[in-house]
């Protein structure tokens, strides 16, 4: 289309598999998928304060995966966790 760029990314197979398979199950064009998707992105990382957008993909060390497994490993479920994980029954 006149005035449309086309622009180049790497990706993860895995968001490559992702977009395949949701291309195939809805028949969307990849090129209107992307250009929704990255629209809506930058829209909301402009109305959104950047305090509350929380990222896709965490990274830690392995130290601080340990703390994790840890503290996941003897913490109790409170109260309000289980009614909360119950409501959904």
């Amino acid at each position: 289309m006149p005035g449309d760029t086309q622009i180049s990314a790497v990706v993860s197979r895995t968001t490559k598999e992702l977009l395949e398979r949701y291309v195939r199950a809805t028949g969307v064009k990849k090129g209107h998928l992307i250009e929704q998707a990255l629209r809506h992105h930058l829209q909301a990382l402009q109305e959104v304060p950047t305090d509350v957008i929380v990222h896709p993909r965490l990274v830690v060390t392995r130290e601080s995966g340990d703390v994790v497994l840890k503290e996941m490993a003897r913490g109790k479920p409170t109260q309000a966790l289980r009614d909360l994980m119950r409501d959904g029954d």
